[in-house]
């Protein structure tokens, strides 16, 4: 299996880059072959905008999905983002590691699907869903965050991880993906946006290699998220089972 780890935390020492490294070395220990898009320390613009496309679609007016378009049939993309699309395409799992920061991932992971998630290139109106670009791989979110696990059920005073990772999940089935479980590190206290500690830090990764070892052995036995498909909606794109009911 060929997995791909798309890393966004910009400190090099923090308990996510830790996770990643772990999650690197039980995977190719496992024997799978292991690739990292670390998004800070590659330098990678977040910010969607006309600097990324020449020629223009439209030099007078910037609409981020014709560009995109146009870009993609001209094989005019900016090179970060053909070389983040080969990864994704080579991958039979991408799992996404970054810390929830005010109830949602950092903008780093924003802005990277705003621009990796090409229109035309990668989905068009037919093309998404079930029936998307990434059918038939498997993505798999893995957050930290620094309330107590616990804290993030349904009702937590720490929010509903649900919720909060609904829209990368759902845009992630929109793609075609396979949606696995997520994975959450709770309670990850420090100072600043360090870990406190290298015994405390060793404590929690030799915790977290235990939970990384669980989880890949049991990984293809995973029941994915359910999300709606084509079959789900009527022609205007309501829910058939919600119509039923009324």
């Amino acid at each position: 299996m060929h997995v791909l780890i798309v890393h966004a935390h910009p400190e090099p020492t923090s308990f996510n880059a830790a996770l990643t490294d772990v999650a690197t070395e039980m995977l190719r220990q496992a024997g799978h072959a292991v690739e990292v898009s670390d998004l800070y320390r590659s330098g990678f613009d977040p910010v969607e905008g006309p600097d990324h496309y020449a020629p223009r679609a439209d030099p007078h007016r910037f609409a981020a999905l014709a560009e995109q378009r146009q870009a993609g049939q001209a094989g005019t993309l900016p090179s970060a983002v053909t070389a983040e699309i080969a990864r994704l395409e080579r991958a039979d799992l991408v799992i996404f590691q970054f810390p929830v920061w005010w109830h949602a991932p950092p903008a780093m992971l924003k802005g990277w699907l705003d621009r990796v998630f090409v229109s035309g290139r990668l989905y068009t109106s037919t093309k998404r869903y079930d029936r998307g670009h990434f059918r038939g791989k498997r993505a798999l979110v893995s957050v930290t965050a620094g309330a107590p696990a616990g804290t993030f059920g349904r009702g937590g005073r720490g929010g509903d991880l649900g919720a909060i990772l609904w829209p990368l999940h759902y845009s992630l089935h929109y793609m075609g993906f396979t949606v696995l479980p997520p994975a959450l590190a709770g309670g990850i206290q420090g100072h600043g946006y360090t870990y406190q500690g290298a015994e405390a830090l060793a404590g929690h990764l030799e915790e977290r290699k235990r939970v990384w070892a669980e989880r890949l052995h049991r990984l293809d036995g995973d029941v994915p998220l359910r999300f709606p498909g084509w079959d789900d909606w009527d022609a205007a794109g309501r829910s058939v089972a919600a119509a039923a009911t009324c």
